[in-house]
């Protein structure tokens, strides 16, 4: 898919790796996973993201993270220069990885540090400071901690979360989970009750990194649920009639990102959005 794009081939948008960032008064942001691209994202969106009030500053006042993969960290050394420490919250688990196998948070201690606030597991609603209008869930997920996690193999409570946002003002509700590898029974009412859903769209086959020639792993034994077929996400979103839908955290192997292909089209017949850099949701 990136060689279709380059070469002019395939009716497609270039993306950088995926995260999103959430807002009450579109001055104060709060980050969910730092993409290796945030420097990037930070320059494309500074209308919103670079308040310029001192040297140095950025609109990010904290930083979620839903797991410990390298995709969702490692732009966290992009923010190092920060004069204060990060404000970051994650589980026990990741905060674990970000110390041992990926020691990003090792790293950061040596220029901004790190505030870590931990993330509160079993469905205990939480705020963070400067978004009191904002009620946010850590919803544990089944998917699969990193290669380099010391429990890659023995899965530990909070390897992997979504979040849930409820804004008091104006009720809107997101759900976003951009790594899911099985739809467990106390996700049912994120889903039903959402206004939007940002959910893994990252493989359309299970088997689709063997077909494209670049992996051998499946997307289930990666820890992500294919959207087609029987039991994929299509057949699962289907059941939720009210939520705005939208795949996130695509793979470059997903003929989705094809603009023109038979896979967007059966997205769009069922509905289904397809994330691109820039996207601004309004809830």
């Amino acid at each position: 898919m990136c060689a279709g794009v380059r070469h002019g081939a395939i009716q497609a948008q270039p993306r950088t790796q995926s995260s999103i960032a959430i807002s009450t008064d579109q001055v104060n942001w709060l980050l969910i996973n730092a993409s290796p691209d945030i420097r990037t994202q930070l320059n494309t969106l500074h209308t919103y993201l670079q308040p310029e009030r001192a040297l140095r500053d950025t609109g990010i006042k904290a930083v979620l993270l839903a797991d410990s993969q390298i995709d969702h960290t490692t732009g966290l050394l992009i923010l190092r220069e920060s004069k204060q420490p990060l404000e970051l919250y994650c589980t026990d688990s990741v905060y674990e990885d970000l110390t041992t196998g990926f020691p990003v948070f090792n790293m950061l201690e040596h220029y901004c540090g790190v505030k870590r606030h931990t993330l509160p597991l079993n469905q205990r609603a939480f705020s963070v400071t400067g978004f009191e209008d904002l009620r946010i869930t850590a919803v544990e997920l089944w998917s699969k901690a990193p290669p380099y996690s010391p429990h890659r193999c023995s899965p530990h409570q909070g390897d992997n979360v979504g979040f849930w946002f409820a804004d008091l003002k104006t009720g809107g509700k997101l759900f976003y989970a951009p790594g899911l590898g099985v739809i467990e029974n106390h996700l049912i009412p994120y889903f039903a009750e959402a206004t939007c859903v940002l959910v893994d769209g990252t493989c359309w086959t299970d088997d689709e990194m063997s077909q494209r020639g670049v992996g051998h792993k499946t997307a289930r034994e990666m820890g992500h649920l294919p959207q087609s077929g029987k039991g994929g996400m299509i057949e699962w979103l289907n059941q939720f009639p009210q939520p705005r839908k939208i795949l996130i955290h695509i793979n470059n192997t997903n003929p989705i990102l094809d603009e023109y292909s038979t896979e967007r089209a059966i997205l769009t017949q069922a509905g289904i959005e397809v994330a691109s850099d820039g996207l601004l949701v309004e809830l």
